[in-house]
């Protein structure tokens, strides 16, 4: 089966998110990294983190997964999944160094 690959970009609620995060939302986020670290474990997520942006910062990840719906599975049960909006854009192909 080939492999799909998809570029996920995670909105924060607002601009300021990373300066004005609230105790509640610091929990959501620590559950959030933990639940990806999985998929980065696993080799499903090849890269992810957050991005800087000058104009707010962003989660991004790139993700190797077998179909669609296994990608909507993994972020439906995302715990950041409502708090922070989820953009997925597919990648025709990605070329990557896999780690030894």
């Amino acid at each position: 089966m080939n492999k799909k690959y998809y570029f996920l970009k995670l909105n924060p609620p607002r601009p300021n998110f990373i300066d004005d995060i609230t105790n509640e939302e610091r929990d959501i986020m620590h559950r959030h990294a933990a639940y990806w670290s999985t998929f980065a474990d696993n080799g499903i997520a090849i890269v992810l983190g957050p991005v800087m942006d000058p104009k707010g910062a962003f989660g991004m990840a790139v993700v190797e997964v077998d179909t669609e719906e296994q990608l909507n599975e993994i972020i439906s049960h995302d715990p950041a999944n409502g708090l922070h909006q989820f953009e997925v854009f597919p990648m025709p192909r990605a070329l990557y160094k896999q780690k030894r």
